[in-house]
């Protein structure tokens, strides 16, 4: 980072504190606007604020690095524009329809309360092991490779910088801070796509992009396609056939349609028709992570090969190539870019964190409490959790890699039983309170049992002479074998098992009256509520959405 880099920092940390000025001049008392922005925002800061909120330190370090490591397989988890557009058209309906503030309460009204707060539950302990953490946790790593800051300074500054913007800004803040950070983001990630082709191939786009595709593929790799059907291919017992699609469709639909930080954003939405097209846009935004992260991390690997960069930990892939190729003043501002994702993403975890306390479990018990005394509460669960997230930061640090991996595959635990319960609740108005009750709570003890059985697996361990996890089935014996079932094809077993349960219980469990269901399901909506979602979109919305889904397909026949 040269002195001007600095300063383009400086400024940029200028800005966040005149944006939390801003809010703070303009905010009002309550918690519609302090956890939805008082539900006023348009399409533009809708998308943004989705794509921004999903954009972390797990992508710039984590989607890098699987990119260096693997190529095209993590792939299937970033094309997920289709998963969006499920969101806007069908589930958002039903949300703004029930005035709900997250996903538990939306439960509790379909359900019982016991499932609203078996979701809140789990929705909770997940943000604060897995997302706040390992945001941290990797911010640390890419802050240390591309402006040198210690690893403990990087990651504690990041977490303590965003709590206290989150805190002071609420999601006004955030939302705000989304518009800016987005374009920023977009154009300094292509920037670094483009300039990396054209060092591997010593020439133009195509040249590198030819190229790319040669050293990947040397000696048989087959790290540039998404799919794995010879058993004999490196990637098969990790990614096996089909197996790798519908388990990553079962955790987009989890994560885009039923996940309290996404779906957040898409309520704070002024009406149906900005939700909807902000959730188009974001669906365009989604088919750039590919091109932003993934590749260049194999463009990484690429240079690394021909002795252009040096790195050891694929987790440096992307921080190094940022440090490398880009020019004085350019770096600056994509750095800038880049701290604002981290900064957008873990303020999207801890304000949706806040919400599902303060709506779900004190509002629960203080029925009374006054929309101020609601806001200082979401304050302090917010501190809370950002208190929480650097108290895991030192227990992720001494485990190291290992964790690391298992995290990723934790999403692959927790959603079957959600998106399970969902689908189910808002499409078969047969599936009784009861059903969806037993249904969250048995697939996520399930899923639970097993994440333990991961971190406690005696087969594992992690080899810091070769920087991976090694793996002998042989040492494990008794409960430990499940281990053995691949985890996509665990996922989607998971998956079917939670609805198979819940249409066996609503065989012996009473059903929800007509006045429950009301607006709730698709075959229950009032007359009125099908006008409201008709006249919420147009032919535009229609046309734009096919081009999303057409550009998913596009990319999977490339790439089969």
């Amino acid at each position: 980072m040269a002195t001007l880099d600095w300063i383009i920092l400086v400024l940029f940390l200028s800005c966040l504190v005149g944006i939390v000025l801003w809010v703070i001049r303009h905010k009002k008392d309550d918690t519609s606007d302090y956890f939805l922005s008082g539900r006023s925002e348009t399409w533009l800061a809708v998308g943004a604020a989705i794509f921004a909120a999903n954009i972390g330190s797990e992508h710039l370090v984590g989607l890098a690095s699987a990119g260096a490591q693997s190529g095209m397989a993590m792939a299937h988890w970033e094309m997920h524009g289709w998963a969006i557009l499920i969101l806007g058209w069908v589930f958002v309906p039903f949300y703004a329809h029930s005035r709900v503030f997250t996903m538990p309460e939306f439960l509790k009204l379909r359900y019982t309360r016991d499932t609203s707060s078996a979701l809140s539950i789990i929705t909770l302990i997940s943000y604060v092991l897995t997302k706040v953490s390992v945001t941290a946790f990797t911010g640390g790593i890419f802050l240390q490779s591309v402006l040198g800051i210690d690893f403990w300074y990087g990651a504690i500054g990041l977490v303590l910088l965003t709590g206290i913007f989150t805190v002071l800004g609420g999601m006004k803040g955030i939302m705000t801070i989304s518009v800016v950070q987005a374009p920023i983001l977009i154009i300094g990630a292509l920037t670094i796509l483009v300039l990396g082709l054209i060092k591997v191939g010593g020439g133009g786009l195509v040249d590198g992009w030819h190229k790319l595709v040669e050293i990947t593929s040397a000696h048989g790799a087959t790290n540039m396609h998404l799919f794995h059907f010879d058993k004999a291919d490196r990637w098969y017992s990790e990614y096996p056939g089909v197996s790798v699609f519908f388990a990553a469709a079962i955790i987009g639909l989890w994560y885009w349609c039923t996940d309290q930080h996404i779906v957040q954003r898409a309520l704070a939405a002024k009406n149906l028709t900005q939700a909807r097209k902000g959730t188009i846009f974001a669906g365009f935004l989604k088919l750039l992570p590919v091109f932003m992260f993934l590749i260049p991390g194999m463009i990484a690997a690429a240079l690394r090969t021909q002795g252009v960069l040096i790195f050891t930990d694929n987790n440096e892939a992307y921080g190094t190539l940022v440090g490398k190729l880009l020019p004085m003043g350019v770096k600056g501002v994509v750095v800038v870019g880049f701290i604002a994702a981290l900064m957008t993403s873990l303020a999207a975890h801890f304000n949706s964190s806040a919400t599902l306390f303060t709506i779900d479990f004190y509002k629960q018990y203080h029925p009374e409490a006054s929309e101020h005394r609601l806001v200082v509460i979401g304050r302090i669960a917010t501190i809370t959790v950002v208190l929480l997230g650097l108290i895991w930061i030192p227990i992720m640090k001494s485990i190291g890699s290992v964790l690391y991996e298992y995290l990723q595959k934790v999403q692959s635990l927790i959603a079957p039983a959600i998106a399970a319960v969902f689908l189910l609740g808002v499409f078969n108005r047969r599936i009784t309170p009861k059903a969806g009750q037993w249904g969250l709570i048995i697939g996520a003890t399930i899923g639970f049992l097993r994440l333990c059985l991961m971190i406690f697996d005696p087969g594992s361990h992690y080899d810091k002479a070769t920087a991976s996890l090694i793996t002998d089935p042989s040492l494990r014996h008794g409960i430990f074998t499940t281990l053995n079932i691949n985890w996509l094809q665990f996922c989607i077993g998971l998956f079917f098992f939670t609805m198979l349960l819940m249409v066996v219980i609503s065989f012996f469990t009473p059903k929800a009256d007509q006045t429950q269901l009301q607006g709730l399901t698709y075959f229950s909506q009032s007359p009125e509520q099908r006008k409201e979602t008709r006249n919420s979109w147009s032919a535009l919305d229609v046309f734009t959405s096919l081009i999303v889904l057409a550009a998913c397909v596009a990319f999977y026949i490339y790439f089969w």
